[in-house]
């Protein structure tokens, strides 16, 4: 074993034992994955001894009790080797013989990559360079907040070494000091289609490991004394990350498909099965006593909170969406979960105004956004209320660990600032005009996009307690208060700002397009045309009672407006809650099609065909189509 420092060498006779019970677990991968004619268990194999190792020696655990504060955290970045975990679970007594029979069948809680229905599991993983990066911030969580002694461990494959986000995560770990998180490397050489990008050259992954702060402890994963030292030393030394970087063997245990290609992700078939089985041992069904945590509770999260009071504003007074995010968010910090991180734009999103409040809750990411995301999802983990915010193009970069913590049922809020063509001269690089799509795609979200001050407030302060993903679309320039302080913006509402009795047309917008809705609603009244206008804040839900209510009014004509592409925003928000009615309107949708320039905002919103002079054009047409076809 090579590490920076030393380390006692010693033996353990119990070490015998726990050998026995890495082969259970390797049986049981084996018979779990060949009953369900797929799965992964030679990549569970290459991990067996360092998982039986850790849960029967270093692992502070209670099983029985997974809310305890204090419990350590077991993390497998590399999902895909789920039987390993679940072979875990049986041999520790949490789960039977015959429900791990039941791996990736129909309505088996034990799927093919473990998620949270299983109340061992913090998040879902799967998605490869997560799990090590949603560690991160768990054991943020732990050292800063928490303040307790409980340890994250995450088992990474060698495949996933090749993402950038474990990278980003490691780098972080160092930066944070997280000695309370140690990462085991499982190098087993091989990955999907053949050898991984480095093999079993481990001292490229003990240089890169250094480099970014981090410990480094290099071992045969095989040797169940190297390893038992290992998580000795990663547990009590130093005030930096520990790595434990482990040469193993994929399909160990079994010589016919040791260290072969051409295995990854395939069942044993039945007869190889036997034979495998027989080799390893023969089944058994020994169980190991995971030692439970010191019974301490988290001082932050019994913590009581102090009264809460909204930012307010002057009708008529020009304030930021991004601005009023940040006033409420401060605000919001009066409840002491609230946790807030950013991408090294704070001054721009507003998320500072927390900063400097409760600069202990705030977590600065850097231009790191796919670990921002990751460590709001780890926070999460921890019973926080994270809310992480950056420029809306750059969450793009962060989508698929969105997606992931849809899959996980975690409650996540993201704020996106700078959106649309409106940001003017920064020019196309800058500019979200996908968010509203990709965020509405997302299982479990709620999209809100609000047009003043007053309806940020209120539509922030509803994140706090809203399950699932919640994201707020905000606007750099600002604009009127549109709201008297009072005024109520539930999810799935939306306002009817302009309304009458004569009303020909429904005009819908959203963030800045509504106050261009509302100046060409003002123009073309003193042309004698009325028209209702909508503040569709709520993007998801949809408010679809009032909607139908305009389209009832204004004989179905409709036109959105919309600061982003023309694909899955408020236009398709509008037209798929709408479609299978008896009579859907007719929509007239003015939203970006071409690629913006550089430019001032009302020179960029005029060439995109979304200002006020465009929607007068819109309705005109409308009205005038209409009026021929009678």
């Amino acid at each position: 074993m090579a590490v920076t420092g030393s380390v006692e060498t010693r033996a353990h006779p119990a070490l015998d034992f726990v050998g026995e019970v890495a082969q259970q677990i390797r049986v049981d991968g084996i018979r779990a994955s060949t009953k369900a004619g797929s799965g992964h268990p030679t990549s569970s194999m290459s991990a067996a001894d360092l998982i039986a190792v850790l849960a029967a020696r270093h692992l502070r655990y209670d099983f029985a009790h997974p809310e305890l504060d204090n419990n350590d955290h077991l993390i497998f970045s590399k999902g895909h080797a789920s039987p390993l975990l679940y072979g875990l679970y049986k041999a520790v007594g949490a789960i039977s013989d015959e429900e791990l029979m039941t791996y990736r069948t129909f309505g088996s809680r034990l799927q093919g990559h473990p998620t949270p229905i299983i109340p061992w599991v913090d998040v879902a993983t799967g998605s490869l360079g997560q799990g090590l990066a949603i560690a991160v911030g768990v054991a943020l969580a732990g050292k800063y907040l928490d303040k307790l002694p409980f340890h994250v461990w995450v088992l990474c494959g060698d495949s996933e070494l090749a993402e950038g986000s474990i990278w980003e995560a490691l780098d972080k770990a160092g930066h944070y000091g997280l000695s309370n998180l140690t990462a085991i490397f499982d190098v087993n050489r091989l990955g999907q289609r053949g050898p991984t990008e480095y093999g079993w050259d481990l001292d490229i992954y003990r240089r890169r490991v250094e480099a970014f702060g981090c410990r480094a402890i290099v071992i045969d994963g095989h040797d169940l004394t190297e390893i038992d030292e290992a998580f000795v030393s990663a547990r009590s030394d130093g005030d930096r990350p520990n790595v434990v970087i482990a040469r193993t063997i994929k399909g160990k245990g079994f010589k016919e498909i040791e260290n072969k290609d051409g295995w990854h992700g395939k069942a044993l078939p039945p007869d190889l099965a036997e034979k495998a089985i027989a080799e390893l041992g023969g089944e058994r069904d020994l169980r190991i006593d995971v030692r439970p945590p010191e019974a301490l509770e988290s001082a932050q999260l019994h913590a009581a909170d102090t009264p809460l009071a909204l930012p307010t504003y002057k009708l008529g007074d020009k304030v930021a969406t991004r601005k009023a995010y940040g006033d409420t968010l401060r605000a919001l910090g009066a409840r002491h979960e609230v946790v807030a991180l950013d991408g090294e734009v704070s001054n721009s999103t507003h998320a500072d105004e927390f900063k400097d409040a409760y600069p202990d809750r705030f977590f600065e990411m850097f231009i790191a956004e796919q670990e921002m995301i990751a460590s709001a999802v780890g926070f999460a983990v921890r019973g926080y209320i994270p809310f992480a915010s950056t420029f809306a193009a750059f969450l793009s970069r962060a989508y698929d660990f969105v997606r992931m913590a849809g899959v996980s049922q975690v409650e996540l809020r993201l704020s996106g600032s700078h959106a649309g063509c409106e940001i003017g001269a920064d020019g196309p690089s800058q500019m979200a005009l996908e968010d509203i799509a990709s965020l509405r795609a997302v299982h479990t979200s709620t999209v809100v996009y609000p047009s003043d001050a007053v309806s940020t407030a209120k539509l922030v302060a509803q994140m706090v307690d809203l399950r699932g993903i919640s994201y707020v679309r905000t606007t750099r320039g600002a604009y009127p208060v549109l709201y008297e302080n009072d005024a109520e913006f539930p999810i799935g509402g939306s306002k009817v700002v302009r309304q009458s009795t004569n009303d020909v047309v429904t005009l819908i917008g959203a963030g800045v397009t509504l106050h261009a809705c509302i100046a060409a609603a003002e123009r073309l009244s003193a042309s004698g045309i009325a028209c209702r206008v909508i503040d569709l804040y709520s993007v998801k839900p949809v408010d679809t009672r009032t909607l139908r209510e305009a389209n009832d009014a204004t004989a179905g004509r409709f036109v959105i407006v919309e600061d982003h592409y023309p694909e899955g925003g408020l236009g398709a928000a509008v037209m798929e809650a709408l479609a299978l009615d008896e009579n859907p309107p007719r929509v007239t949708h003015l939203a970006v099609r071409g690629l913006p320039g550089s430019g001032s905002p009302d020179e960029l919103m005029a060439a995109a065909g979304i200002d006020a002079d465009a929607i007068v054009a819109a309705v005109n047409a409308s009205v005038g189509a209409s009026a021929e076809a009678r």
